[in-house]
């Protein structure tokens, strides 16, 4: 388990994480989200120890990473695939990290072959591509079989079957009760992986909770209805906190209520319902909603390009 609290980290002015707390438990994903400069990156280094906070803890199963004893046994980390020694082959650059580690250099196969790099494992990695270098750190990452994985942009160069290998293996590992930590900005992936959310935006916590209850945040979230009186219906539904719309062939548009409750709102008053469906946002469209407040760069719209030398 991670734990973090009241995390704090400045560098000059800027402050890059603002008294952040939160827990990571095992035996879930967790995804790590928040726009570019929200502090995700230096929580990661602030958690493996890489940089030392202003004020807050960080503990990895109730103690500082530095305190671990056997630390790559204890947490594995993809921060940077490309950080590797371009003239070593993978099973040396692995072998090298295996053996600075008391780990068994058998162990080096094994995670070659579970990354499907056991092919070019004697070639020198500076011929790979992004997505070899991706799977060689994550070889790295699972060197010491650790209880507790972080991967930052783990699907970063990967091909389509790369991209639902990772994603099954890190269910997999949180399946065995690991703790797995992911932070990426692929929202489409990162809705198929992660069954709980951090989202962090200006280095502030914004949210800390499922899936489901971060995407029914979102005002895209709702349920659609279909009855014979729209009406007399969307009456009962504001009595009890429900906000309904009309679309023009009557199909009711509701917020703020389940499907049961509109369901059991119906029953009660004696309405005929022909259609009751969830419309379910994207992890997407609730992310750029719930975060917009929190975006710290903000591009122009396409198209808005100001002209050279106008005299502007």
């Amino acid at each position: 388990m991670i734990e973090v609290r009241g995390l704090t980290k400045r560098y000059g002015e800027k402050v890059a994480v603002n008294d952040l707390t939160f827990g990571i438990e095992p035996g879930k994903v967790t995804g790590f989200l928040g726009p570019n400069g929200a502090g995700k990156t230096t929580t990661m280094r602030l958690i493996l120890g890489l940089d030392y906070p202003d004020a807050g803890t960080v503990s990895v199963d109730g103690q500082r990473y530095s305190g671990l004893a056997n630390p790559m046994r204890e947490v594995g980390a993809l921060l940077d695939a490309t950080a590797v020694h371009g003239g070593r082959s993978a099973y040396n650059h692995l072998l090298c990290l295996a053996q600075t580690n008391n780990l068994p250099g058998k162990r080096v196969d094994e995670v070659l072959d579970l990354v499907g790099l056991s092919e070019v494992a004697r070639k020198r990695s500076k011929g790979f591509s992004l997505g070899m270098s991706q799977r060689l750190g994550i070889a790295a990452t699972m060197l010491g079989d650790p209880k507790v994985l972080m991967f930052d942009e783990p699907v970063n160069g990967l091909d389509p079957e790369g991209i639902l290998w990772i994603r099954n293996l890190m269910k997999a590992l949180a399946a065995e009760g690991r703790t797995v930590f992911v932070s990426s900005h692929l929202m489409s992936e990162m809705e198929n992986t992660a069954e709980h959310l951090i989202v962090i935006g200006k280095g502030r916590l914004i949210a800390d909770c499922t899936m489901n209850e971060f995407i029914a945040r979102s005002s895209g979230a709702a349920v659609r209805v279909r009855t014979p009186c729209p009406d007399q219906l969307a009456l009962a539904l504001a009595v009890k906190g429900g906000e309904a719309t009309t679309d023009s062939d009557g199909t009711l548009l509701v917020r703020g209520l389940t499907t049961d409750a509109i369901g059991d709102i119906a029953f009660e008053q004696g309405i005929r319902v022909h259609e009751l469906s969830a419309l379910r946002a994207s992890l997407e469209e609730a992310f750029m909603e719930l975060t917009a407040g929190s975006v710290e760069y903000h591009a122009g719209a396409p198209g808005a390009t100001a002209k050279v030398g106008s005299g502007a």
